[in-house]
């Protein structure tokens, strides 16, 4: 059977790289379209209660820290109460609880949900969390006039789409945003800035009336415990300081407006944007083993829920005051050690604040809020305590429903003119007896309830009809999601059935004109069905991309495919058997890719693929000859696996070792240097002569001159790391001339295998020289132990081409002989074994559940100054993709990512080579397989629960679609870097794809 032309293939690979980058879009089209819409009508919350709202937000709060007594037992001189002046409001005159958050545990979606009401409109990664994609209504735009002081990563997007000059930010420059520093300047930048503004108002008579109006808001954000956290870990010393200068802010904060107003006309609420994990990372809220450490060196594991539990308190006016607990106690184990159980603990949901805040202004609620009032639930005490008590409650209540139905009813009444057979969400569409729909029949029954001045069950019925109608907005949101479910499957199918045409020889007869008319005509018919149907639902247009694919593929596989099953099955003399070869193949590949999606959140499956690869494979399915002639590499093969396979056991949480970091670099050097010692000894003897004949002994002098250079190199990266390091640790900041000479190495030694002029007589050493070139990046990026594993991964692909020409031997001659590649059911084995290490190239020190997690620790070696896409590009490396503040941060320790895959593209480049198959013909294969893991990672895709949970599935789903796109650049790489290295084996082999 042969291979498809080198036109043919390039056609492939580019539509198959078109395809996967458009389908990545049909992810968000199905789960995740955007919750804005406009045309709402404002429902005002109330007269009001107060005349101004100091909104208070502690970014990256934990609560616990903040509320437990004795937090920080294990730090000697820790107060016994980290912020007494909180905890005294608590006591005496505020209400508290939880505020949980929702996804993701982000700077950006948190203030969103707290300032807007509403959850965050995912589309806004597109834009790196800073700017809005989509203009919200909030808080801010609904006040009189806003004034916000904090961070420039939060302010700019609340000012952008607000009323011009309603909303005034003060921001410090992101220069100031170093790790290295004490971050609590940061803090009290914001205090000094809200001081100024009062004593500016003395002077400035606009100021001052702005500042004395009714419906004012004030926002302090104050980034330093986030930052704090994140160099140095939440239980540490830094971060109880910073509690503590939190606490004096809230108090002289308080103090400000006391002395400026004269009056009790303000509340105060004090909250967190998102939590933070032992580790200082922003993670879900769910059971996680984490590294919790006094002096950040005393290791202990145990459950960290604490990532989207944040504090709220609340005091000032329109607050009510401290309520006994109740029965049964509204605390749990883990308020337990807060030692507050006398008082009550009133939840909410993060975007709950934005009613809370609007009904205590007396302004219009939030258009786009879906914030339910604390005090709408009748049967459990909320926040408020309104002049007009239990009346003012039901209104605030029924005003916060219409709130939220009007965006269902805009939302409803879109739906409804678009679709074809649309169906209504019954409970609120449902036709009454006065004629009307429920949802306006419900309205009035609250609204009779109330002039009855039954206020329990009018708010009672209230807080049921905002419950129902939250349902009904999730019935619209998710309304086309079961079709597009649909479409996308059958073309992710019709996909892979489309590639497996290339590595099939064409049938000994065609279809029939008769028969090419029909399937044509059926194609036609059923895309122009489709495309009417979105066309008067006023679809967007990546609807129509979306079908127009599978009609394509499955289309040709009608034409040229089905012709080819056919002919197999006809040919075969036994078909029964022949049936069920298949069938079990099909199961096997199943099976394996299943695996490997399972792998993805159980990280063990990778190390039993390599027990699998390691002891399994090579008893099960080596000729015993093979194993019999050569123990050596078999021991070898073995031992690689096993040492490789034990990485992915390893927790992929992990905290600054330079021990390790050190063996990392050592071991490198190590590796480069035997198989340097190696490839000398086992060059073959053809390729000696050639060498002999051609260049002379200088070859090699050239290849040990150019090892000398890099393990220089890499000597040099693990004295200034270790310099870096202890400086770092010790609080002194980083020296210039560390970062300079940092950069300076790790850019001179990427470069330096593309831009040497020394020549390699064997594949072992190009790709030895790729090795050593990308090492410096895992000794300055690393954390811990990636040096090694990349060093064992390396030696696992050397000797897997090895391994893969011994065991193929038989098979190379004959193909040889042939001058022909002819497809064996082993190819799907090796083409396996390459996704496999794909993947596990990606996953060997991480895996994508640490995608909310990330390590600043290599980072501040490089830059110590916060730098958000810069840090986005270094922190991509470490197999932990991390977001803060509202953006990627993420330059260099890409390379941590990349090298193992320039090496994987060498290695596998060298194989097919010695396999004496044509360029890509390996490839061809695992191109029908790479979607079997796309799928399903697809229908796991949720928008609901946590970051981490969401994260992880939207992650999961992009990675594997860019598979495709990400194994040919392998291929194409491999063949680029090996070009010259590989000639004697391609001039044994002069065949070409056909």
């Amino acid at each position: 059977m042969t291979v498809s032309s080198h036109k043919n293939v390039l056609k492939l690979l580019t539509l198959g790289l078109i395809f996967h980058v458009v389908f990545i879009a049909s992810v968000f089209d199905c789960y995740f379209t955007s919750p804005v819409v406009h045309g709402m009508l404002p429902h005002r919350a109330g007269p009001g209660e107060a005349k101004r709202v100091v909104l208070i937000v502690g970014d990256g709060l934990r609560a616990d820290l903040l509320f437990n007594v004795n937090a920080f037992s294990f730090l000697p001189s820790s107060p016994k109460i980290v912020a007494p002046y909180l905890r005294d409001i608590i006591q005496t005159r505020g209400a508290f609880g939880l505020s949980h958050t929702r996804v993701p545990t982000e700077s950006r979606p948190g203030h969103v949900a707290i300032i807007g009401g509403m959850y965050e409109d995912v589309s806004a990664v597109t834009k790196g969390w800073k700017t809005n994609p989509i203009h919200f209504d909030t808080i801010f735009n609904q006040s009189s006039h806003t004034f916000s002081f904090g961070s420039p990563d939060i302010l700019p997007m609340f000012a952008q789409g607000a009323t011009p000059g309603k909303v005034d930010t003060w921001s410090y420059d992101e220069e100031d945003e170093d790790f290295t520093k004490d971050a609590t300047s940061l803090d009290t930048w914001v205090l000094d800035q809200l001081r100024m503004l009062f004593q500016n108002a003395s002077s400035n008579d606009l100021l001052d009336s702005e500042l004395r109006a009714d419906k004012v808001v004030f926002f302090l954000h104050l980034l330093g415990l986030d930052t704090t956290g994140h160099s140095y870990r939440p239980h540490s010393k830094e971060y109880m300081n910073n509690i503590q200068v939190v606490d004096s802010i809230v108090q002289q904060t308080e103090e400000l407006f006391s002395d400026f107003y004269h009056d009790q006309e303000t509340s105060f609420i004090f909250t967190a944007d998102h939590g933070m994990s032992m580790i200082g990372n922003h993670g879900d809220g769910g059971e996680f083993l984490r590294y919790i450490s006094s002096n950040n060196d005393l290791l202990k594991e145990f459950p960290d829920p604490d990532n989207t539990r944040t504090p709220l308190i609340a005091w000032g006016r329109g607050i009510r005051g401290p309520l006994p607990d109740i029965i049964p106690s509204s605390h749990n184990e883990y308020s337990r050690p807060w030692r507050l159980d006398d008082f009550l603990r009133r939840d909410v949901e993060q975007a709950d604040l934005a009613p809370l805040m609007a009904a205590l202004l007396g302004i219009n609620y939030p258009v786009n809020s879906v914030g339910i009032l604390p005090d709408a639930d009748p049967t459990r005490p909320g926040y408020l305590l309104p002049r007009e008590g239990e009346s003012a409650l039901a209104r605030l209540a029924l005003a916060n429903a219409e709130s939220i139905l009007e965006h269902y009813r805009v939302k409803h009444e879109s739906k409804a003119v678009q679709t074809i057979l649309y169906k209504g969400f019954e409970p609120l569409e449902e036709v009454s007896q006065d004629g009307k729909p429920s949802r306006v029949s419900w309205l009035s029954k609250i609204e009779r309830l109330i002039s009855d001045e039954r206020w329990f069950e009018a708010r009672r019925e209230t807080a049921e009809l905002i419950k129902v109608t939250l349902q009904g907005l999730r019935y619209l949101e998710t309304y086309n999601r079961v079709l597009i479910r649909i479409i996308v499957m059958i073309a992710y199918l019709g996909w892979s059935a489309y590639a497996s045409l290339s590595i099939f020889p064409p049938p000994a007869s065609l279809v029939s004109d008769r028969q090419r008319t029909v399937v044509r005509l059926a194609t036609a018919t059923i895309l122009a069905i489709f495309w009417a149907l979105f066309t008067a639902e006023r679809a967007p247009w990546t609807f129509y991309v979306y079908v127009t694919f599978p009609c394509y593929f499955w289309q040709q596989f009608a034409l040229r495919g089905v012709p080819i099953v056919v002919q197999q099955f006809k040919s075969s003399d036994r078909r029964g058997p022949f049936m069920g070869r298949m069938l079990f193949h099909a199961v096997i590949v199943v099976v394996v890719l299943q695996c490997m999606v399972a792998a993805y959140t159980h990280r063990s499956l990778w190390s039993l693929g390599f027990l699998v690869m390691g002891i399994l494979w090579p008893y099960a399915s080596w000729p015993s000859h093979i194993r019999s002639q050569h123990p050596k590499l078999l021991l070898s093969w073995m031992s690689s696996c096993l040492v490789t396979g034990v990485f992915p056991l390893l927790s992929v949480n992990k905290r600054e070792e330079l021990y390790m970091i050190m063996c990392g670099g050592a071991m490198i050097l190590a590796v480069g240097a035997g198989c340097t010692r190696l490839a000398s000894n086992s060059t073959p003897k053809a390729v000696k002569l050639s060498v002999i004949i051609q260049v002379g002994s200088c070859k090699w002098s050239h290849v040990v001159h150019s090892f000398v250079i890099k393990a220089s190199l890499i000597l040099l990266a693990m004295t200034i790391t270790a310099s870096s390091v202890k400086s770092l640790q010790a609080k002194q900041g980083l020296p210039i001339i560390n970062q300079t000479s940092a950069w300076v190495i790790l850019a001179v030694s990427s470069m330096y295998p593309f831009i040497s002029k020394a020549q390699h007589s064997t594949p072992t050493s190009r790709i030895l020289s790729l090795f050593l070139g990308f090492g410096v990046c895992f000794v300055i990026l690393s954390i811990s132990i990636e040096g090694l594993f990349y060093a064992a991964f390396t030696c696992n692909l050397l000797l897997w081409i090895e391994v893969e020409a011994t065991v193929q031997s038989n098979r190379a001659g004959t193909a040889s002989q042939n001058q022909g590649y002819e497809f064996h059911t082993d190819d799907i084995r090796i083409a396996l074994f390459f996704l496999f290490f794909v993947q596990v190239a990606f996953f060997g020190t991480g895996n994508v559940a640490s995608i909310s997690s990330f390590y600043l620790e290599p980072v501040y070696r490089l830059v110590p100054i916060f730098n958000p896409f810069l840090m986005a590009t270094l922190l991509v490396g470490s197999s932990n993709i991390a977001s803060h503040t509202g953006s990627l941060k993420g330059f260099p320790q890409i390379f941590k990512i990349v090298a193992p895959y320039v090496i994987l593209s060498a290695v596998f480049a060298t194989l097919n080579a010695r396999l004496h198959l044509p360029p890509f013909s390996l490839f061809l294969v695992a191109l029908t397989l790479t979607d079997g893991m796309t799928m399903t990672f697809f229908l796991n895709v949720t928008d609901t629960g946590s970051w981490l949970e969401i994260g992880q599935s939207i992650s999961f789903f992009c990675i594997t679609s860019l598979l495709l796109v990400w194994s040919a650049g392998i291929c194409t790489a491999g063949e680029y870097l090996m070009v010259d290295t590989l000639l004697f084996y391609k001039s044994t082999d002069s065949r070409k794809l056909e």
